[in-house]
């Protein structure tokens, strides 16, 4: 029934990913939410409401009024003190040109706080041989680029709360085959309804964390893949689709009060914690650190969802993964190894990814499954460069190329 909804080139999902790579940061966080018609406006009439201009206008008057009387005395008294002793008036009239080079010291202020380093501590500072990929957007309001580091960090810091042991041996009635066969149909859905591809990789993560909780028999999980599916689309997509959606792509085989009781099961098991970290978010980061085209993020991208279906891969650590599959692109593309801007952003060496880029290599070359090929035929499209179709790298010339960089 699946087979038959395939991706169209002329969507408008998948034609996003053929974007200028320097500006793809901005495609998503640049959307509006809002109608086409514009945002909504705020009523004229809120400020006579509430009074609030009223009340300012009112307590600045009466603080003019309370404030001009002390100046006034102040004034008088001073012309009292000029009258009755000439000479200290002489003093007053000298010491006041005195006054006047203060002025120069008050501008001078915004010339030592120039732009990013009151706000930029000294141990904070990028060193030298590292490039800022941040500075170009820090004027972007929806960039968040001073944030952007930060953000990265924390979720490196939450990797080590979601590391997967291997949940198959207290599985009875689920293998690693049966996970790449559910995987494989969680890619068509993601294609079919022109979802994000964040949400296909926490859709999978939910799975893979639920089963390590819970014993499940394999008749019910379709209906796992199908609720994590509708629970990332809640958490990532503005628009995810609904529960009468999921009954239909599982063919009516359970009924709405299953998917229900399933989501709350999920939810309840995972306490609600769903913010897993993800490669995809880490890849798109360091492509932007490695200035790759759109070409060669697409080629690591096709390699990382390579790895969902691969039961060995889930328990590799997200940003180590995404680091990898970036370097074997870059390999293969013959533009370069890991720059000191990779590593200072990443956190890797590169002697720390080979091992993990050979794997990747390898899984590349002999295709374990090719029964299940939908990864191979969405990455085949023209709207991803056909990037599927590129001849994976001889593992001498491999092994030479890491060894050199």
């Amino acid at each position: 029934m699946l087979s038959t909804k395939q991706t169209r080139a002329g969507k408008v999902g998948p034609a996003v990913e053929n974007v200028d790579p320097e500006k793809e940061e901005n495609c998503y966080t640049k959307r509006s939410s809002s109608s086409p018609q514009g945002g909504p406006k705020k009523r004229s009439a809120f400020g006579d409401i509430t009074n609030a201009r009223k009340n300012q206008t009112v307590a600045g008057k009466k603080e003019a009024v309370k404030v001009a009387p002390s100046k006034a005395q102040k004034a008088h008294g001073a012309l009292g003190v000029a009258k009755n002793n000439e000479i200290n008036l002489k003093k007053s009239m000298k010491k006041t040109p005195t006054k006047a080079p203060a002025e120069p010291e008050v501008d001078s202020v915004p010339e030592r706080l120039a732009p990013g380093q009151e706000l930029e501590p000294l141990s904070e500072r990028i060193p030298a041989a590292v490039e800022d990929i941040d500075k170009e957007q820090l004027n972007d309001p929806y960039a968040n680029a001073e944030y952007a580091k930060d953000i990265f960090e924390y979720m490196r810091e939450r990797e080590e709360k979601f590391i997967l042991p291997d949940y198959m041996e207290k599985q009875p009635d689920i293998t690693g085959d049966m996970r790449a066969i559910l995987v494989d149909w969680m890619v068509e859905v993601q294609e079919n309804f022109e979802l994000n591809h964040e949400t296909l990789y926490l859709a999978v993560k939910l799975v893979d964390h639920y089963l390590v909780e819970v014993v499940t028999m394999r008749d019910k999980l379709q209906l796992i893949g199908s609720t994590a599916i509708l629970i990332a689309s809640k958490f990532e997509e503005r628009c995810p689709p609904c529960v009468d959606d999921f009954l239909y792509i599982c063919d009516d085989a359970y009924k709405r009060e299953e998917l229900l009781a399933m989501e709350m099961s999920i939810l309840s098991t995972l306490k609600f914690d769903i913010n897993i970290p993800i490669p995809y978010r880490f890849l798109r980061r360091f492509a932007k650190c490695a200035r790759a085209t759109m070409e060669t993020l697409t080629l690591a991208r096709f390699i990382c969802e390579m790895t969902l279906q691969e039961y060995d891969y889930a328990r590799e650590s997200p940003s180590k993964l995404a680091a990898s599959c970036l370097l074997l692109a870059l390999t293969m593309k013959n533009l370069g190894g890991w720059t000191p801007t990779l590593e200072y952003y990443s956190g890797y060496i590169a002697q720390d990814l080979h091992p993990l880029v050979k794997r990747l290599n390898f899984l590349l070359t002999y295709q374990p499954r090719d029964k299940l090929n939908t990864v191979r035929s969405k990455y085949s499209h023209r709207v991803f460069f056909e990037v599927a179709k590129l001849a994976p790298m001889d593992m001498l010339k491999l092994e030479k190329a890491l060894t050199s960089c």
